[in-house]
């Protein structure tokens, strides 16, 4: 039995991914947004600002915490709204996703509590979600992004959590699930936004199924950008930047 496990894992190799923050990822994937006012044209950027479904686009810049990365605003604009491939999207700071034209790209501000430095467990809550955070959240774990390494999991009950991670707009059917699973976390306790949904609504935020005042009843540390978010965005959140 040892000498079959010895030469599966021979033949296998190390499958998991050495250094997550030194990933490289496909420039077609639509990260961390670059603003550049050189150029532009004032009228038409007016016209795709109005014409954003979720009012993410201004004349101030564009936030990411509202952005679903549809990406028709830099098709009008590819050179002064160009999204990287950089999937470094997770701050303590909601106001760190606004980005500003002109303004050098930095890294984001994230908040760590010592007492979760080496074990992070969390409930998972998809709150109105379409399935495709969660499905991110789920690949976080697999054999490739492998975030149990690092001491990140979900725990089914929330009484065995650290920490809640929000996925979905909240709907007003799940408004009082959602608050009913944190008051069973033991505290401290971590809120966690998980995706454009969960940050502000997204494409939902107008819609009276909505009940956003969770979000307003609670402090949240820290937000993760993404329509949906990226594995490498979750974990890196989670545990920055040297793993």
């Amino acid at each position: 039995m040892l000498k079959s496990t010895v030469n599966t894992l021979r033949e296998h190799g190390y499958q998991a991914i050495r250094e997550l923050d030194k990933v490289v990822l496909t420039e077609k994937f639509r990260g961390r947004v670059v603003l550049r006012s050189s150029g532009l044209d004032e009228a038409k950027f007016l016209q795709t600002a109005q014409m954003c479904p979720v009012g993410a686009l201004s004349v101030a810049g564009l936030d990411m915490g509202r952005c679903i990365f549809c990406k028709e605003c830099s098709f009008r604009h590819p050179e002064n709204i160009i999204f990287t491939n950089d999937y470094h999207l997770a701050t303590s700071v909601r106001e760190e996703l606004i980005i500003l034209f002109d303004t050098p790209t930095k890294p984001y501000t994230i908040t760590q509590n010592p007492l979760f430095k080496n074990s992070l467990k969390l409930r998972q809550i998809s709150a109105g979600g379409d399935g495709s955070n969660e499905m991110e959240l789920n690949a976080a774990g697999n054999v490739n992004f492998d975030m149990a390494r690092y001491g990140i999991e979900f725990t089914a009950s929330p009484r065995h959590a650290d920490g809640v991670v929000i996925t979905g707009p909240i709907t007003r059917n799940m408004a009082r699930e959602t608050q009913l699973v944190l008051d069973a976390t033991p505290d401290p306790k971590l809120i966690i936004l998980a995706g454009t949904d969960a940050i502000s609504g997204g494409l939902f935020a107008d819609s009276p199924a909505i009940y956003r005042q969770f979000i307003d009843n609670n402090h949240i540390n820290l937000y993760i950008a993404g329509n949906p978010v990226h594995p490498l965005s979750f974990i890196l959140g989670l545990k920055p930047p040297k793993l």
